[in-house]
């Protein structure tokens, strides 16, 4: 049995309950002291809006931390960025304290920051000849310029309340002002906008934090996101007119203020904590589609008997075999093969065979990469460094953020690692020879007239090419920078975007894959009760026409009940081999191929033969009725959740149910008034579409599923299917 301080679900569910106790909860503080900070804590904080508070010991650690560094200064210490200059520039000394914190703030906003709405107009030529004006005042953005140039406010948000708790350690040196404006900063969601880009994450992430200073400070050169979210009155405005509206006093930086606030991890350690956040719930979800996949593929639990971690006792292994063995416990789709078969697969492919060996490794790079981002966030990572309880000012290089780089590139890794399985899980169920008799394209209409998720399988191929390139690692691409004082540098935020941009990939090939699941196990459940209905009748077909024309010579002691067995079982097996052919022609094709099977049990007389041929007429016109009146029928209705397992009926239910997603048929979204080339004449024309209403695509309800994700909703269905797993099992 795994301890918890190994165990993926332990971490998940208890960062869970975490998470959703602040957002749920008063009060609304997330408390603050250097020391105790979690990654739940930064995700409510900056994403669900909750703000922080001061522990009195954080409070007493700031007020000495400042203390010292005047103390330092009065005795005539050189401490380096208080009274010398910066980076390699170190060997400058200065008395004007003060002014070298300000300018070191000033020098350092560099960024590209575009202003919303720049290039709007667009294609419209300007009224000159003038090319430059031309050019400068017509031209259509080939991106978004402002989100291609701004960090999202979450991003900023989690990374103030990282540097906040940072500079509460007390070893920082500020003063307790400072602190207190910017927790006031995030009471009031007064937002510094932040270029996303420029930052190499060696000496911190020096240019980045530097605008948070600035607005800190007022300055008019800088600004900031304000106003009311849920009332659409979020608007960008000047530095000094969003502390100035909340009645916010301009901090006035004193002796190695400046330096502690831009020099530091807290930009990279935040949008790590964001993207672990999401990577380990997407891990979950992939445990939860893989037993999704299992049942849609007609595979076994066998792969998953607790036997192989026990003799293989990686943890990670184990723990995503006991997950995935318990969501598949009581499914009717799991298949139990015992090779008997001629010409059947003895096992299943590696998709879902192996896919406890192919997760596991990733929870423990997951597991591990928490362990360095909350390390992280309760670090403290200036310079230097006020040991108030030695009376020391220390020189040294915490704000190397390598450990998240690390963190990053074992994250991104594990995206690519879930997404490669989740795309051959998929592409192996939307391909007939492999998905078990399941129709092409999973199309429920007619497989000439119906392509349903053609686009899906052409799809999830470009989201994996995508989250292959992204997972290169970015630390290996250091460049010598800062006069070459800054010769190794981690590259963390660099690494953490593109972790973010990875899990935006894995997260729409997750919901393609859902998507498609949900589909496929709508139909092998409508196949079910398409065979339960019409076992009857076929049974009494067989017995009418064949029980009297049975050949019990030869010491054969054959029974009516023996031949409907052979004969049904052989029409399910050529059912799932005809999936590609239309329902006119596929039934008396099925039907046909049972002849010889029939010709085998009974006597070869006329009267035999003819009742072969008015049998095998009138039990493929009763198949095809049965087939098609149980399709029309199921459809109208569709329910899978009497087949599946208990993961699998809740994700079943969330995506049916709380998303509105349909059992996929042609007309779920056909336009034919739009689409129709017949002339409207004599006003007699289809149906228009109210102004209002917009009908919907393919990729309409594989973005409801995408966005639950991004939001939050589905993941609260991944942790309760955790949640439901024995311990130990």
């Amino acid at each position: 049995m795994l301890t918890q301080a190994e165990s993926y679900n332990y971490l998940v569910l208890s960062h869970w309950d975490s998470l959703t106790q602040k957002i749920k909860n008063e009060p609304k503080y997330v408390a603050i002291d250097g020391h105790q900070l979690n990654l739940a804590a930064v995700i409510a904080v900056a994403r669900y809006g909750r703000c922080a508070s001061l522990e009195e010991s954080a409070i007493q650690a700031i007020i000495e931390s400042a203390e010292a560094v005047q103390t330092s200064l009065s005795k005539g210490q050189v401490v380096y960025g208080v009274n010398t200059g910066v980076g390699g520039s170190a060997d400058t000394r200065t008395l004007r304290v003060v002014e070298l914190q300000r300018e070191l703030v000033r020098k350092l906003h560099c960024g590209v920051l575009v202003e919303p709405g720049y290039g709007t107009k667009g294609t419209k030529l300007a009224q000159s000849e003038d090319i430059i004006t031309l050019l400068a005042q017509s031209a259509l953005p080939v991106d978004d310029p402002t989100a291609t140039t701004c960090m999202p406010e979450a991003w900023v948000r989690a990374s103030m309340l990282i540097r906040l708790n940072s500079l509460s350690s007390g070893a920082s040196g500020v003063k307790l002002s400072t602190v207190k404006t910017l927790i006031q900063l995030l009471e009031n969601d007064v937002v510094p906008r932040i270029p996303i880009r420029g930052s190499i994450s060696a000496s911190g992430d020096l240019s980045p934090l530097s605008y948070i200073a600035g607005v800190m400070q007022g300055k008019p050169t800088l600004k900031a996101w304000l106003g009311n979210r849920s009332t659409g009155e979020r608007r960008l405005v000047r530095a000094d007119i969003a502390l100035a509206e909340h009645s916010i006093q301009p901090v006035q930086l004193v002796a190695k203020e400046g330096l502690a606030i831009v020099n530091g991890t807290a930009i990279s350690a935040a949008v790590g904590a964001l993207a672990l956040h999401d990577a380990l719930l997407q891990a979950g979800l992939s445990q939860v589609l893989t037993a999704m996949s299992v049942e849609a593929l007609c595979g076994t639990d066998e792969s998953f008997d607790p036997f192989f971690a026990k003799v293989r006792p990686h943890p990670g292994q184990i723990e995503a075999a006991q997950n995935i063995f318990a969501f598949l416990d009581k499914s009717k789709l799991v298949f139990h093969d015992d090779g008997s078969e001629e010409a059947s697969l003895r096992q299943d492919r590696y998709s879902i065979r192996t896919a406890a060996q192919w997760i596991g490794p990733a929870l423990e790079d997951l597991h591990l990469a928490h362990k360095q981002l909350v390390t992280e966030i309760n670090s403290v990572t200036d310079n230097p460094l006020v040991d108030t309880q030695g009376n020391r000012m220390l020189h040294g290089g915490n704000f190397q953020a390598k450990s998240v780089t690390s963190a990053m590139e074992k994250t991104r890794q594990a995206c690519q690692t879930i997404g490669r399985m989740l795309f051959v899980q998929c592409t192996e169920l939307l391909n007939p020879p492999t998905n078990r008799g399941l129709p092409p394209n999973l199309s429920v209409d007619e497989p000439s007239d119906a392509y349903t998720f053609k686009g899906i399988d052409l799809m999830i191929a470009a989201f994996q090419s995508e989250l292959g390139f992204l997972a290169n690692p970015v630390g290996s691409h250091v460049q010598t920078a800062e006069m070459g004082n800054q010769a190794l540098n981690s590259l963390a935020l660099i690494s953490g975007r593109y972790t973010l941009d990875a899990l935006g990939v894995l997260s729409q090939l997750s919901a393609a894959h859902l998507f498609s699941m949900c589909q496929a196990l709508d139909l092998r459940a409508m196949n079910i009760i398409f065979f339960e209905t019409f076992l009857p009748s076929f049974n009494e077909m067989v017995r009418v026409s064949f029980e009297s024309a049975l050949d019990r010579g030869r010491g054969q002691s054959l029974e009516i009940k023996d031949l409907q067995n052979a004969l049904f079982a052989a029409f399910k097996k050529r059912f799932d081999q005809t999936t590609t052919i239309d329902s006119a022609k596929r039934f008396p094709s099925i039907v046909e191929f049972l002849q010889p099977i029939l010709l085998h049990f009974i006597l070869p007389t006329a009267e035999s033969l003819t009742a072969l041929k008015t049998w095998t007429a009138r039990c493929s016109s009763t198949a095809l009725q049965i087939y098609a009146a149980n399709r029309d029928h199921y459809c109208k209705a569709p329910d899978a959740t009497p087949f599946l397992g208990p993961a699998s009926r809740r994700m079943y239910n969330f995506v049916r149910e709380q998303l509105s997603v349909p059992f996929m048929r042609i007309d779920a979204i056909a336009t034919p008034y739009a689409e129709s080339s017949k002339p409207q004449v004599n006003g007699d024309r289809p149906h228009v579409l109210d102004l209002d209403e917009e009908p919907p695509t393919m990729g309409t309800y594989m973005t409801a599923i995408y966005q639950s994700m991004r939001s939050g909703a589905l993941y609260s269905i991944v942790v309760d299917c955790l949640r439901e797993v024995p311990p130990g099992l």
